[in-house]
């Protein structure tokens, strides 16, 4: 196969829409934009979420509490999720990763309690709900945390 050879798969790729070509084109004149006005210019319209001057959703619907942003929070994952594992294992964040249950555990991982667990297994995570240390240890397992 050669670089010329090469093309797109039927179907992927559509002709641009050329507007401003004549009015027998359909799309002539005013190429689609209307009458003047702001949409019509230049670099015209507004920003995503303005609403025409009207106080927008985001200041209208009510607030509460605080949100840390800074706050790290860890990945979650079930104890349905551990059931794919061999008996014995021990199951860490490195192995967890490997086994494309998640992506990234850069704040460390939370076991949560959704699911079931028939096997015994040592898993070693940053935390662990109150359910989700029961049923590991329930199973036979142990919670580590780490």
């Amino acid at each position: 196969m050669k670089l010329h050879e090469l093309s797109p798969a039927a179907g992927s790729t559509k002709d641009v829409k050329r507007v401003g070509r004549g009015h027998g084109s359909g799309w002539g004149k005013t190429a689609g934009k209307g009458h003047k006005g702001q949409n019509a210019r230049s670099g015209g319209g507004v920003r995503p979420g303005f609403e025409g001057g009207q106080t927008s959703l985001m200041r209208r619907i009510p607030k509460r509490g605080f949100n840390n942003i800074f706050a790290a929070k860890p990945t979650a994952i079930n104890v349905s999720d551990l059931e794919k594992f061999v008996e014995g294992t021990v199951v860490d964040t490195e192995l967890l990763i490997a086994a494309g249950i998640v992506k990234k555990a850069d704040n460390g991982i939370k076991v949560l309690g959704n699911g079931e667990l028939t096997k015994k297994l040592t898993v070693k995570a940053a935390a662990f709900s109150a359910s989700a240390k029961e049923k590991i240890e329930k199973a036979g397992g142990e919670a580590e945390v780490i």
